[in-house]
């Protein structure tokens, strides 16, 4: 079997007493969504942060196509090719859609953000960012400002920004907050459709998101992991039922 292409392993945070990720492991692998759920309080925003490199953790590693990546910061974490999109949404207003997703295609160049100027009108990073706002549905809104996009729009034009990256895996932070029904079904469309080529971590709150795209659900519940497996397999899990309060789990 391949290596997955992003893994936690056994990773752990504490603030004072309080163990936020306690041994969290998982994989993500090649053409899968693996989604991670759970109640507020979770961890999950925790363990993103440590996936990411935005937090260190107390013990445990983080796995990038196989390479140790734990100790590296976040924006090498993404040159080696992990993208994130945030639950709050992170775009420039007042930069057109356009220009947001050149921005990230320069990063990905590695050419200094102080030339953005020059860049903006750089043939090659405009290419690139058209074709990644076409995959999204967007190259119809290249020219206005991002700011003015329906939020729906926005998740879509941070979608086209971690594509302009041209990352190995995608974690999602809820993609699907804030979003109206049929700005959701586009999404969920979109990711659908991203998925065979780009694997995913998702995690959401949204159940029809979960189960449309998840391959595998991971049950995090006070830092730990207490169920993981295909969606059904987890939604008739015990472990998961009690932590529920009994009641059908919010899969």
């Amino acid at each position: 079997m391949a290596e997955p292409i992003l893994a936690g392993d056994g990773l752990e945070k504490r603030f004072g007493a309080l163990a936020v990720t306690d041994g969290v492991s998982f994989e993500v692998r090649a053409g899968e969504c693996h989604a991670l759920i759970g109640p507020n309080g979770a961890g999950k925003t925790t363990l993103v942060h440590q996936l990411s490199g935005f937090v260190k953790p107390d013990r445990g590693r983080v796995l990038l196509d196989g390479r140790d990546v734990t100790r590296l910061p976040a924006y090498a974490r993404a040159e080696r090719g992990l993208a994130r999109t945030f639950q709050i949404t992170s775009i420039v207003p007042g930069f057109t859609t356009l220009d947001n997703v050149a921005l990230a295609a320069q990063a990905r160049a590695g050419t200094s953000l102080r030339f953005w100027g020059r860049a903006a009108g750089d043939r090659r990073l405009n290419e690139r960012a058209r074709a990644a706002l076409a995959e999204v549905g967007l190259d119809h809104r290249a020219a206005v400002p991002a700011g003015t996009l329906a939020h729906g729009e926005k998740r879509a034009l941070e979608l086209a920004v971690a594509l302009a990256l041209e990352p190995k895996v995608l974690v999602l932070d809820e993609p699907m907050a804030g979003v109206g029904v049929d700005e959701g079904a586009r999404l969920i469309a979109l990711l659908q459709g991203l998925k065979p080529r780009l694997p995913m971590l998702l995690i959401e709150h949204d159940t029809a998101a979960v189960f449309r795209l998840a391959d595998r659900v991971s049950v995090l519940v006070y830092g730990r992991v207490i169920a993981s497996g295909t969606p059904a397999e987890v939604r008739a899990d015990p472990a998961v039922r009690e932590a529920y309060l009994g009641e059908e789990p919010a899969l």
